[in-house]
């Protein structure tokens, strides 16, 4: 095998290969891809059945604590919900895990451990992307070990009474939440840069509560650093690996 092939299985099993991934989600049997040029979104009604997202939803429950951001902008209402780190370990975790890789075709190794997010009335989390800024002051810290996030597949556990749709505003596309339905992006544009139209708004809810899990993929493995050539202040003492505690994402500044 040639460094080439090599590089190229790693793009696909990770997500950076764009395409790799759009068509597998492509094949799911009644999935909807937004048409438009700037972004690769796609979404799923009933990915996931009601029993598997009230099992979910009890999991968050139990387990649920403040959300956080990285490179803290100082507005403490940015990101108001509450997070669970759900159990790899679980057997229903596993479960959609694996409904999950098998979508997108994306290699379990190169996946975060999935996520739960509970809104209640009021809260939400402001414009933001998934990715992490280069220049951000937290990237060497969540990036030098897995790299940056490829794709994101969030789903909706429920549907509050009011409120709680995810805006996309480049794309003038608001999603309403429905139980089961899936969510899925490439934060990346076809060049494998870093896509600012993915910038997203889970917006407030108004009635009720609002469930998600979300599923966000990296360049690298868990636990395979990539050091950057040449001496560098961060390269000592080395980044440590992801954690299940580490739910942070990026904010872009309202000038950008």
């Amino acid at each position: 095998m040639t460094v080439m092939d090599h590089d190229d299985l790693a793009a696909a099993a990770s997500g950076l290969d764009g395409a790799a991934t759009a068509a597998r989600l492509a094949r799911l049997p009644g999935v909807q891809r937004v048409p438009s040029a700037k972004l690769t979104l796609f979404l799923k009604r009933g990915f996931l059945d009601g029993a598997t997202c009230a099992g979910l939803i009890a999991l968050i429950d139990a387990n649920r604590r403040p959300s956080t951001i990285s490179d803290a902008n100082g507005d403490a209402a940015f990101r108001t919900s509450e997070t669970c780190d759900l159990d790899e370990a679980e057997p229903l975790v596993q479960r959609v895990e694996a409904a999950i890789g098998a979508a997108t075709g994306i290699a379990p190794t190169y996946g975060e451990p999935l996520q739960g997010q509970r809104y209640a009335v009021g809260q939400e989390f402001k414009a933001h992307t998934d990715y992490f800024e280069p220049n951000g002051i937290d990237y060497h810290r969540y990036c030098d070990v897995a790299g940056n996030r490829t794709w994101t597949v969030m789903i909706y556990l429920n549907e509050p009474d009011a409120g709680g749709a995810t805006r996309f505003k480049a794309v003038d596309k608001t999603i309403q939440p429905e139980t089961g339905k899936l969510v899925a992006w490439n934060n990346r544009r076809p060049d494998r840069s870093l896509n600012p139209a993915t910038i997203h708004h889970g917006m407030k809810v108004r009635a009720g509560t609002k469930y998600v899990i979300t599923k966000w993929f990296r360049e690298r493995p868990r636990g395979v650093t990539l050091r950057a050539k040449g001496p560098r202040a961060s390269d000592a003492p080395a980044a440590p690996s992801l954690s299940a505690g580490s739910d942070q994402k990026v904010m872009l500044a309202p000038s950008v």
